[in-house]
């Protein structure tokens, strides 16, 4: 299994911008499709957006297309989430977690039981 430590949450205004860091260890990061997710108190584990091992195919949920983007540096074992034009309902803490699960293209929308390997997670608030 891969270890990942998610990092750059934080406070900031509706309509700020964050990005968020998941660094892994292991050689074999490469191999493996990425996904955040983020978990609001009292809510379930949601899907945000994923990335396949390669980096050329994505996906993300309809309430953050447009404003997040994912993208990963194997060379650092690295996947980014930048998150821009923030809203309240964004706030949440927010996790990366990795699969061998396939991507299969935009409409990639997993589950969270679907990963086996997780950070620790990073709270993200943003204040309106």
């Amino acid at each position: 299994q891969v270890q990942l430590v998610e990092s750059g949450g934080g406070l900031v205004q509706a309509g700020g911008s964050l990005r968020l860091s998941c660094a892994a260890s292991g050689r074999t990061f490469s191999r493996y499709t990425v996904a955040w997710f983020r978990q609001a108190p009292g809510k379930e584990r949601d899907f945000v957006a994923a990335i396949n091992w390669s980096g050329d195919r994505t996906s993300y949920a309809d309430s953050v297309k447009g404003r997040f983007f994912i993208s990963r540096d194997n060379a650092k074992n690295t996947v980014y989430l930048q998150m821009s034009s923030l809203k309240s309902e964004d706030t949440a803490v927010y996790y990366c977690g990795a699969s061998v699960s396939y991507h299969s293209g935009s409409n990639y929308n997993p589950k969270s039981y679907e990963y086996t390997s997780w950070g620790q997670g990073t709270q993200v608030t943003v204040s309106s």
